[in-house]
């Protein structure tokens, strides 16, 4: 014997949504009056500032370290390196620089150099740098000063981790900066800036 559709049993159905009343109504138009106030602040935060744009890279470099004793534990150093700085993230510089820098180890920690990054057309820009001692090396950060051609004008900063790979006792060292990470911004930039 067939079954028609009528005999079928019905399936439960779903309970049948109830109005909202008291304070759950309340509270459910206070969420969404929430919801929009956020939405609308957030259109309305001002963007980043225009222009800049990151930069990330690394940096390997050798060279020298001139060291002067201080009496017991303690030294003063000059180092000069030269090197290449890749940057795998740009910002609208190039991706390759010939990079040497100077500077000077205090002997308490805290070291301050100068630096220039030269790209594959002689343009360059000029970087002054403080760091302090870790565990591993030195944490450096940078401050981009301007620089040549179409780096004249450029301002922005960046930081890394230096650590020494090769340290002889004649003064020769090797090292790498690793996790270049800054921003920087052209001089164009700030002139359309509001």
């Amino acid at each position: 014997m067939a079954v028609t559709d009528s005999q079928r049993p019905l399936a439960p159905r779903a309970p049948a949504l109830r109005p909202l009343r008291g304070r759950a109504a309340v509270m459910a138009a206070l969420l969404a009056v929430a919801a929009v106030l956020a939405a609308a602040a957030r259109a309305q935060e001002p963007s980043p500032d225009p222009g800049w744009v990151e930069l990330e890279g690394a940096w390997t470099a050798t060279g020298t370290r001139q060291v002067l004793e201080m009496g017991p534990g303690r030294t003063a150093a000059i180092i000069h390196l030269t090197g290449s700085v890749v940057l795998t993230n740009p910002g609208g510089l190039s991706r390759g620089f010939h990079s040497e820098a100077i500077g000077f180890e205090d002997g308490r920690g805290a070291s301050v150099g100068q630096g220039v990054w030269t790209d594959e057309r002689g343009d360059q820009i000029f970087i002054d740098t403080r760091g302090e001692a870790t565990e591993s090396g030195r944490h450096i950060v940078g401050t981009i000063s301007g620089g040549t051609g179409r780096y004249a004008g450029l301002e922005g900063g960046y930081e890394f981790d230096w650590k020494y790979l090769i340290a002889n006792p004649d003064g020769g060292i090797q090292g790498w900066g690793v996790g270049i990470k800054g921003r920087v911004r052209q001089p164009a930039a700030r002139e359309t800036a509001p």
